[in-house]
């Protein structure tokens, strides 16, 4: 049965690129000129922020261009259309597609805050973490409380303030952090130490889950290199296009879905969820049939859990999401019918924007209704404690 009028879309993995006023607009006074700030050289714009500039502001936000014109980047703002930035014009992009809420991840700071984690200055980092929540809360999710999903990213250098940031990010109304999908390619402490275990008491009393994105912990995969001992000084670029990694993105999750099922923190935590954000489920089956193959033959004498078997603890605690999936969908019940989310993934790339609706009732046009309602709206909406909201209900809040 194809998609019905009745099926509201709630995408699980879009994306925003902040206004130049973002941080320039809250930050304490005297952090204002090492904070990020949009400059203009060679007639682009570009973030100036910590001593350092960045050349890249849209981070392949090509949403409204044919492929023959698509790059990583649009060099200056009016080189993307307003509803990359702007929260009112991504309402009339979102109705023009057909998607009804949106989970936004940020661009400068990066999917999990990566640029804040690396920053030298931490005091100004902290100050720019707590900005950019309070921009996307305050002012991007206030625009349209029944369409977008209000998120957190952390300053994941300082577990004390990480855990102060998560309580406060809560209590404003987050229903998700975004955190790296991998925590040691930043320097950080693995998923199987007890140094995160803070964070994730308060994420599963507050309900609210983890979403890792794909590349959000600075490792990304398919980079293919002649020579791994540079010439002091120069810059080595890969062999591979960038092809390669796109097409691995998935991998990323892989990794982390293997790492924390093995990890014990899912029978520590009874109530932590994770969101597998721009992962694919297509793979899921497999992980899922080798992991507890590898259980049933090794848990004997290694330290991981006798008792739980890694597919059943899946089914507990991860979420799958999907753009554009034809095999994961054949093989939906094998991932768990009740743990899979659609993403829209606008204005990326990957993104199948302004045709969203309509490809994905391509893709679920053999799918029964119910499941269907699970899919691409029902499961988002528990996962997030993000309820349907009426049409008598969005008037009182526009008012």
């Amino acid at each position: 049965m194809p998609l019905q009028d009745h099926h509201q879309i709630v995408s699980v993995d879009d994306h925003l690129v902040e206004h130049p006023r973002v941080w320039q607009d809250r930050l304490p006074e005297k952090f204002r000129e090492e904070g990020p700030r949009i400059i203009e050289k060679d007639g682009k714009h570009l973030w100036s922020y910590d001593g350092q500039i960045f050349p890249t502001i849209g981070l392949n936000a090509v949403a409204g261009k044919p492929p023959e014109e698509w790059g990583m980047d649009p060099v200056r703002y009016e080189d993307m259309i307003p509803g990359c930035y702007d929260p009112v014009a991504r309402i009339a992009d979102m109705d023009l597609d057909g998607v009804q809420a949106a989970l936004c991840f940020p661009s400068f700071p990066g999917f999990g805050g990566g640029t804040f984690h690396r920053a030298k200055d931490k005091e100004l980092a902290l100050h720019c973490v707590k900005a950019w929540n309070d921009f996307y809360i305050d002012e991007w999710c206030a625009t349209a409380p029944a369409r977008y999903v209000p998120l957190a990213i952390l300053p994941t250098w300082d577990i004390d303030a990480c855990v102060a940031e998560a309580e406060r990010a809560a209590a404003k109304g987050a229903r998700t952090i975004s955190f790296p999908d991998s925590p040691v390619p930043l320097g950080l402490p693995s998923f199987h130490s007890e140094h995160w275990d803070p964070l994730w008491q308060v994420c599963a009393d507050a309900n609210m889950p983890v979403s890792l994105h794909f590349g959000s912990g600075a490792y990304v995969p398919g980079f293919s290199f002649s020579s791994m001992k540079p010439v002091p000084g120069e810059m080595v670029m890969p062999d591979a296009p960038f092809a390669v990694a796109i097409t691995l993105f998935s991998t990323n999750l892989m990794w982390s879905t293997v790492d924390l099922l093995f990890s014990g923190k899912l029978q520590q935590f009874p109530n932590l969820q994770i969101s597998l954000a721009e992962g694919g489920i297509g793979w899921v089956p497999y992980i899922l049939e080798r992991s507890d193959y590898v259980w049933e033959r090794h848990r004997y004498y290694q330290d991981i859990a006798f008792d739980d078997r890694p597919s059943e603890l899946f089914r507990k605690h991860f979420w799958g999401c999907f753009i554009d999936d034809e095999h994961g969908l054949k093989n939906r019940h094998a991932v768990g019918i009740d743990r899979i989310m659609l993403e829209i993934d606008f204005p990326h790339s990957d993104s199948n924007w302004p045709n969203s609706r309509k490809r994905a009732a391509e893709v679920l046009a053999d799918v029964p209704d119910g499941e269907c309602s699970l899919i691409v709206e029902e499961n988002a909406r528990r996962m997030l404690s993000f309820p349907r909201v009426s049409a008598d209900e969005r008037r009182l809040i526009a008012v």
